[in-house]
């Protein structure tokens, strides 16, 4: 596995950032997407959540390798925000919050916020997600199930992404009729799947106020380095391949592999491992017979 570091810029106009980044797919950290003199930078820390929202009650995510079977990890608890802020300020944790709309809870935090929109109009401002983790805690390696473009920026805390594009999916061992990879990313076995060895992506470190832009489609592995939040905002797919292909993993795809699940619950989970393996054994051989 070979990974590169992102490139980070400022100040780019939209017409480069989609002619040299967008349209064909490369990462890319942007140090201004977020304006350096955004009220929310000033403003926002744990103490100040709590002031506007600490009795809201918000579901926990916990370790996402306790749900591979699953299209999406389900809550493991809940509790107020207040208590949630207060373990991850003090001490590592697993648990994270998942695609929470703080910002429609208490919608004036929109205009904390000014975006420098390198995509020509295309983001979706009024969309906005954040998302919280303790010190340790991870996402598993998994694609966007709506195959939109997505732009993260760090407030408080660092993370580290691992970004891999689609057309390596079968040395992940993309589990079918889901959007995440059976492998441990981080602690990869090589001998149990070699086809992780071929693997040729990119590691982002992102600071905060910076945002990481992650092409549509693409494969991402975040961890946090430390405890804190970042806020994700979308940019539709410009083809209607991946247009179509969204809707389809939404309404289509999702719902299909959990009526199998439902239908024969273990025996489809196996099902699926056993063709991931197969499939990454077919893309290692291949990539050795390459190389000789």
């Amino acid at each position: 596995m070979r990974l590169i570091p992102v490139q980070k810029i400022k100040k780019i106009v939209s017409r480069t950032f989609i002619n040299e980044y967008m349209k064909p797919k490369v990462p890319v950290i942007l140090e201004d997407f977020v304006d350096p003199e955004s009220p929310a930078f000033k403003k926002w820390n744990y103490e100040y959540f709590k002031e506007i929202a600490g009795n809201h009650q918000v579901d926990i995510y916990g370790s996402e390798l306790d749900s591979m079977d699953r299209v999406a990890s389900e809550p493991i608890m809940q509790t107020s925000f207040s208590e949630y802020l207060d373990l991850i300020d003090s001490t590592p944790t697993e648990h994270r919050l998942f695609l929470f709309n703080l910002l429609s809870i208490k919608p004036e935090l929109k205009n904390d916020i000014f975006y420098n929109d390198v995509t020509n109009g295309k983001i979706l401002k009024w969309l906005p997600f954040m998302f919280f983790g303790g010190e340790g805690s991870a996402t598993r390696n998994h694609i966007d199930i709506d195959m939109s473009h997505v732009f993260i920026t760090q407030f408080q805390g660092i993370k580290k992404v691992w970004l891999f594009p689609r057309e390596q999916s079968s040395f992940m061992y993309k589990l079918p009729y889901n959007f995440h990879s059976l492998t441990h990313i981080k602690n990869p076995d090589f001998r149990e799947y070699p086809a992780l060895l071929y693997l040729d992506g990119y590691e982002a470190i992102l600071q905060p106020g910076e945002t990481l832009y992650i092409p549509a489609g693409w494969w991402h592995y975040i961890q946090y380095e430390t405890g804190g939040y970042s806020i994700s905002v979308r940019a539709l797919p410009s083809s209607f391949i991946e247009k179509w292909n969204g809707f389809k993993n939404l309404i289509i795809i999702r719902n299909f592999d959990n009526a199998m699940r439902y239908v024969f619950k273990e025996k489809w989970f196996r099902y699926k491992v056993k063709i991931a393996k197969e499939r990454g054994a077919r893309a290692a051989r291949k990539q050795r017979s390459f190389q000789i």
